[in-house]
């Protein structure tokens, strides 16, 4: 049996992703359908989830994949086309033991990947590294598995309606011509107010603008076409449809931590003392709005797996991340479904007096940083991060070291840490002061320059 090799930048934290054509190719999909059916198989597995996103490059790597998982003996249920969370819920749905979706999520067209759950769980860090050792053995199980074609979308539509509670409001749709699009499509026409979809056409090139709501200029259009339709809320997704993102009547960006400091203002009042969870790079605006209403604010490392584990393990009923990924197991699944979290946004603002703006102005003022992303290789950036760890510990700094190091002052906060998903750092800084964002901004500058990494020019 052939032994398959992956490039050594595809096995990710938590998922399995790179450039197609590159570094990832129907082979390695091959091979790692070949990986996933063995793990089940193995587990006592007999039926899997396969899903794609609208990726010019995801129908080939869907089939190669597929081959791979049927040639261990593992039947395959094809959703098709569609977004991420849609793939989530039919593992639920079908009691499936397992699922896998082809998708480059927010990246750029040229890139594609895998992301895998192992039962009704993520499988991220040393199970995905598993899969990479299985296949450089070629230690597969043998067998002739069935294809089953499943159309799962009209009940997928059934299961996010079950949860709207919300008032008559005027919202624009931003699927950002992600896999996301024909659910908001046919969503909207089923939901009560107005509802407008801008870029809902589902096109791999991603024509209109990137398919990643963190970056403000990719808000632009949907901006422009809130003040247009004088609309109350903007909601905008990524290109697979599990992050979301937001803006007021107002056009401005409602971030990640912000509406998840929304979003706790509604749930807190039906489970009082709950733990919510949010990522390294939330504001503490938003861990401190969590313990004033009387919840549990629990800060954890950024990435969608590890923060569905840590949901689990303390049993949280919602988890956000700057990111845009919004997590409820509160009457969900618990994992993240940027649809289903634009559906519970729109309820959470209903019940806290209906206006979006009112409830950002009510979050006290803060001056941080947007998240700051800037290039570093894929192996020096996690260097970089020790370098600066290692420095800020002997100088005795008071410091988070959760993911990466988040430094705490006088001033406020600065973050510093790499990404498991790009070649790229991660920084972001945050002060109640203009002088004190200032100071927190030379600090990393010269943390970043003591490791001979020229700071990003946006900072």
């Amino acid at each position: 049996m052939t032994k398959h090799v992956f490039h050594s930048t595809v096995l990710r934290e938590y998922d399995v992703r790179g450039i197609v054509g590159e570094t990832i190719d129907e082979a390695d999909a091959r091979a790692l359908g070949k990986a996933i059916g063995t793990t089940v198989k193995r587990s006592g597995g007999r039926r899997i989830c396969v899903g794609y996103d609208g990726r010019l490059s995801s129908p080939s790597l869907s089939e190669a994949l597929v081959e791979g998982v049927l040639s261990t003996g593992i039947d395959v249920d094809n959703v098709g086309l569609g977004p991420t969370p849609m793939l989530y819920y039919s593992v639920f749905e079908l009691d499936s033991d397992g699922g896998v979706m082809i998708t480059g999520s927010h990246n750029p067209p040229d890139y594609n990947g895998f992301k895998i759950m192992l039962g009704k769980k993520p499988c991220f860090g040393k199970a995905i590294r598993a899969l990479g050792a299985l296949a450089r053995d070629a230690d597969f199980e043998k067998g002739q598995g069935k294809l089953v074609r499943i159309d799962i979308f009209d009940r997928y539509l059934d299961r996010l309606m079950r949860d709207v509670d919300f008032g008559d409001f005027k919202v624009v749709w931003d699927p950002a011509n992600g896999a996301a699009g024909d659910v908001v499509t046919a969503l909207v026409k089923r939901l009560p107010g107005t509802h407008i979809v801008i870029n809902g056409e589902i096109d791999g090139t991603f024509p209109n603008h990137h398919a990643d709501p963190t970056v403000e200029a990719n808000l632009e259009q949907l901006k422009d076409a809130v003040a247009q339709h004088k609309a109350d809320i903007g909601l905008s997704f990524d290109g697979d449809g599990d992050r979301i993102g937001a803006v007021d009547s107002k056009g401005r960006v409602i971030w990640g931590d912000q509406m998840l400091a929304v979003m706790a203002g509604d749930l807190l009042k039906t489970l009082p003392g709950a733990p919510i969870i949010a990522d390294v790079k939330a504001s503490q605006v938003l861990f401190d709005r969590i313990k004033e209403l009387g919840g549990e604010p629990i800060m954890w490392k950024t990435g969608h797996s590890l923060i569905k584990e840590k949901m689990a393990e303390l049993g949280a009923p919602l988890a956000g991340e700057m990111s845009g990924h919004i997590f409820y197991k509160h009457n969900f699944y618990g994992h993240d479904d940027a649809v289903y979290a634009g559906i519970r946004f729109l309820n959470a603002v209903t019940t806290q007096g209906g206006d979006l703006s009112a409830l950002k102005d009510g979050l006290p003022a803060a001056l941080n940083t947007p998240e700051l992303r800037f290039e570093c290789d894929e192996v020096r950036k996690f260097e970089v991060v020790e370098e600066v760890k290692a420095r800020l510990q002997a100088a005795n700094a008071n410091m988070s070291t959760i993911d990466g190091v988040r430094v705490l002052t006088d001033d406020g906060w600065w973050l510093l840490r790499a990404s498991n998903t790009q070649a790229v750092l991660v920084a972001r800084c945050e002060s109640s002061t203009a002088e004190g964002l200032e100071r927190l901004k030379q600090a990393l500058v010269e943390a970043l320059g003591q490791s001979g990494v020229a700071a990003p020019s946006d900072l």
